[in-house]
């Protein structure tokens, strides 16, 4: 198997943009929501880059993809976590869209990378 660069991996890159977008927003958030939503929205965040760079240190594709697996699983995590922000009122539709544009496209790069590891 070929190791990845994570730096130079696209999924990478866009998480790490995902991360700043999540922490400026998360900053937008009620006080009593720093042990909540806060904290979570920051563990699923940081999770996504994290998990894409860890696994690309793998010896295998088995063992890389498997990170890629949890990676893709927080992003999915962090939109519901930015939809019970939606449904409490914490963000405005517009943001709202523009975060879920930005993570859905990131859930489907990272899916299509699970299929073809390779091709990167």
């Amino acid at each position: 198997m070929k190791r990845h660069n994570f730096k130079k991996l696209q999924i990478w890159q866009e998480a790490i943009d995902l991360v700043t977008n999540n922490y400026q927003f998360k900053a937008t958030l009620p006080d009593y929501e720093k042990f909540g939503l806060r904290s979570q929205l920051n563990r699923c965040s940081v999770s996504i880059a994290s998990n894409i760079s860890e696994g690309s240190s793998k010896r295998t594709n088995k063992h890389f993809m498997k990170y890629l697996d949890d990676s893709l699983g927080s992003a999915f995590e962090w939109e519901t976590q930015m939809i019970i922000c939606k449904n409490l009122n914490f963000i405005s539709q517009e943001k709202f869209e523009y975060l879920e544009i930005k993570i859905n496209k990131l859930q489907q790069k990272i899916s299509n990378f699970i299929d073809r590891p390779e091709e990167k």
